[in-house]
Order: structure tokens, then C-alpha cells, then sequence
């Protein structure tokens, strides 16, 4: 294991801005991190990632281990030389993909079917951190139960104790010293649980800390207080991940409590379907009224996309069905994102912040 030491920049209420050190080397946050789920963002190269700025992508050990294999991965080098990359990057454990399978749960680990062909598999704690180790990302998550919401009381319970229980068996599982692991605290919305779920994860003392089982059906109002009552018994030099949220508002609100990074396919997804992220809020790029419009995006972005194409022309894209469209609107989102967080950044570094989220719940709350 390799301890994500994080050094705190600036603090601005309790959001902060740091530096986290990896052993292959730093990333700043407020951080997002692009979702590449089977070894490439949808539509996007590793030249792109370069090009929009991007610190750590992500991979899914779930779609991976089934094509094209961790052994293959690690065979061609690791998942980052595998997608020609040289930044950072993460892989989750494929849990929440796994468990939205319906699959066959105990307290070792859980059987589920492949969907690319229906085979069978079985993944325990240690399998997962052993194909992760294949996999050689830079940071590593353990596998955890991640309930849906709203879930009874009960249902919460047992997957806070079996995401405890698998996280201390995956924690002796890991030997590589040059890779982090990071725990995750689940306990749904219940504020108690949460705190519980927080400390018995840091009494393990992971290299870094991701929270999970967010962003799953509850509101906003409910996802606030859970995330604070977990951060506030997490180590303050260990980097903070709000795991699957990417929506402007949840940002904003997320780091206010002192989230460090994040991650999400909501920029890709709204991407491939024509909706843009802009300083006005979402834009439909589909609809008629921009037809003849010669306007970017946004014109306050500097995106390679912003920089060359007009709303009109990407109007266009879509309706001839051009798949052009949804790589353009996507490149502009994941470069809007990264940009945001970049703004969130110098907002705490100049003390700022309260006014930065302020505007941005304005528009996007």
C-alpha cells in the first residue's frame, strides 16, 4: 500500500484545496476525474485527456476483468499504458456494477453472470484487489455493498457490515507497494450509520477514503447530511471521493463539506444525447431555435470545441445522426467540468468560496 498523503493548500469554511501525492506523483483538487469504463472515456482518446487537462481516469474493474481481462491488461503493461495514457489512474471495484445484477450475496462475497456471455463468476474482497493489482491503476477501491435507495433500515445495516468486514480482508489482501487502496463508507442516508460506517473505515487506515452508496435514488437534501456525518470522522491528510456525483450543484455542495475529488459518466451521457453543461445551466443543443445559431456552447469557454464549432453546426450533427456530435458535446462537457473545479479551486485560494457556491446554486440548485 502507498499512503495518498494530502497537504491542505487553503481552507474556506471547510471546503479545501490541496495537493495529493501519489506514489507515480500529485494531483491538485478540488478534483474531477473522467469516467473511461472500458479503458477509454466513450468517444474520447487518451490525446484527448491530455488536451482537456485531466489529472486521474478512471476504469472499471468490472467491464475489465471480463474483456479484455485483467491478465491482458497487465500483460500489455497496465491499464494506463494499455489506453496510451500517462496520467493518473483509478480503478473501482466493479462492485456497484455487480450488484445491479441482482446477484447471489453472502457473507464471503457474491456469484453473479456475466453480461457479455452468462458466464458465472465469483468475487470476493481479495479478488477484487488481486485483479485490481493486475490492472495497476495508481489508486485502487475495495469492494462494498452499495444498497439502493430507498432501502429499509435492516438492508442498509447488513451492507455497512459486510462493506466493514470485506474492507479488513481486502486491506490485508493488498501486498503492492507502489499502488493505494482506498475504503469506502456506505450506512445510506442514516446520519448515524454513516458516522459508524466512517470510523470503522479509518480505524483501518486506508491510504485514502472514498465515500459510496450517494447519488443512488435519494435527494440532494438527504445526500448533505449523510455525506457530512461521514466526512466529519475521516482523516483530514487523507484525500476525500465522493463516489459517481458530477452534477454542477452536488459539486459545489459536496466540497463545501470538504470533499477532495469525484467522479461520473453524467457528463459523457448528457454528451451523447446533446445536452450541454454551460455558465447558464444545461442546453439542449437539439432544439430547433438553434438552427441557424452561430454561437460556441458557451462563450466562456476555451474548449477546443467552444474554440471552433458553433452551436448551429452541432445542431446539425444530431440530426443527420453524425456521431461527431456526441464526441464534440462530450469533449466540452468533460472540459467544462474540469474547468468548474478549477474555478472551485481558485475560489478557496483567494478566500472566495462562499460567493463562488452561491452563483453556482443560483443557476444549477
Amino acid at each position: 500500500m502507498f499512503p495518498v498523503q494530502f497537504t491542505t493548500e487553503a481552507t474556506d469554511g471547510l471546503a479545501r484545496a490541496g495537493t495529493a501525492f501519489t506514489h507515480r506523483g500529485p494531483y491538485t483538487t478540488p478534483l474531477f476525474m473522467p469516467v473511461g469504463t472500458r479503458g477509454a472515456i466513450k468517444y474520447l482518446s487518451a490525446a484527448d485527456y491530455e488536451d482537456l487537462g485531466a489529472q486521474i481516469v478512471l476504469g472499471n474493474t468490472y467491464h475489465l476483468m471480463l474483456r479484455p481481462g485483467a491478465e491482458t491488461v497487465a500483460t500489455l503493461g497496465g491499464l494506463g499504458r494499455f489506453a496510451g495514457w500517462g496520467g493518473l489512474t483509478l480503478t473501482d471495484s466493479g462492485g456497484f456494477q455487480v450488484f445491479s445484477l441482482n446477484p447471489s450475496v453472502d457473507d464471503d462475497g457474491v456469484t453473479f453472470r456475466s453480461t457479455y456471455d452468462g458466464s458465472s463468476h465469483r468475487y470476493t474482497p481479495e479478488g477484487a484487489v488481486a485483479t485490481q493489482q493486475l490492472l495497476g491503476a495508481d489508486i485502487q477501491m475495495v469492494l462494498d455493498v452499495c444498497p439502493p435507495l430507498p432501502s429499509e433500515p435492516s438492508v442498509v445495516r447488513l451492507a455497512l457490515e459486510r462493506t466493514s468486514a470485506w474492507a479488513k480482508r481486502a486491506h490485508v489482501a493488498h501486498v503492492r507497494d507502489d499502488q493505494s487502496l482506498f475504503g469506502i463508507v456506505q450506512g445510506g442516508i442514516d446520519v448515524n450509520m454513516r458516522e459508524e460506517s466512517a470510523k470503522r473505515t479509518a480505524e483501518l487506515n486506508f491510504d485514502g477514503y472514498g465515500i459510496g452508496g450517494l447519488s443512488v435514488g435519494e435527494t440532494r437534501e438527504q445526500m448533505i447530511p449523510a455525506l457530512a456525518a461521514a466526512l466529519a470522522h475521516l482523516p483530514t491528510d487523507r484525500p476525500r471521493y465522493l463516489m459517481g456525483v458530477g452534477d454542477p450543484a452536488s459539486l459545489v455542495e459536496a466540497v463545501n463539506l470538504g470533499v477532495d475529488q469525484f467522479d461520473c459518466v453524467l457528463q459523457t451521457r448528457l454528451g451523447r444525447h446533446g445536452t450541454a453543461l454551460t455558465s447558464s445551466g444545461r442546453v439542449n443543443l437539439k432544439r430547433s431555435e438553434f438552427t441557424l445559431s452561430e454561437d460556441p456552447i458557451d462563450a466562456t469557454c476555451t474548449c477546443m470545441v467552444c474554440s471552433r464549432h458553433t452551436r448551429g453546426y452541432i445542431r446539425h450533427l444530431f440530426q443527420v445522426g453524425e456521431p461527431t456530435a456526441s464526441r464534440l458535446v462530450s469533449v466540452h462537457n468533460i472540459a467544462w467540468t474540469i474547468n468548474f473545479m478549477n474555478l472551485m479551486r481558485k475560489a478557496i485560494l483567494e478566500a472566495r468560496f462562499a460567493q463562488f457556491r452561491q452563483s453556482t446554486l443560483a443557476i444549477w440548485g
